[in-house]
């Protein structure tokens, strides 16, 4: 579990933080679970989740999902190196409904982008990348995930 940063910037104490690991651990994690984890009330922690959703601290809850199971078992890392830089900020709202590409990361070094993709085969995978240079002009680097243990 990643630790959370408790600098005087984000303005998180340490119930908060308590908070924000059990949700990370468990985001259907009860009210009534948060508060014995934490020490507090049910309503001082239903308090505190509010005002961290506020805050935009807390994003929003998903499922984890075994990819495979639900018929996308190949899952990639493609790194993305734009061919014009002048148009680099365009690049993630041009990817962004794309089928098959689940986020978009901008990074530092060679490759301006990392996406990751999840598809049902090898030969989605290829249409993809050819959809993303039809889409727009870069180049890329494609890395298969073999298998993610955290």
């Amino acid at each position: 579990m990643a630790e959370i940063s408790r600098g005087s910037d984000g303005g998180i104490d340490a119930t908060d933080a308590a908070i924000l690991d059990m949700l990370e651990a468990d985001g259907r994690a009860t009210l009534s679970q948060l508060a014995t984890g934490s020490g507090l009330s049910v309503s001082a922690v239903q308090s505190r989740v509010q005002k961290l959703e506020k805050r935009g601290i807390i994003k929003g809850y998903r499922a984890v999902i075994d990819y495979e199971r639900r018929g996308l078992p190949i899952s990639a890392f493609v790194s993305v190196t734009p061919l014009d830089y002048s148009r680099e900020s365009e690049i993630p709202d041009k990817l962004h409904d794309l089928d098959g590409v689940v986020s978009c990361y901008s990074i530092a070094g060679a490759p301006s982008f990392i996406l990751l993709v999840r598809v049902a085969t090898p030969s989605r995978l290829e249409e993809l990348l050819n959809l993303i240079h039809r889409t727009v002009p870069v180049s890329t680097e494609t890395t298969v995930i073999l298998q993610t243990y955290f």
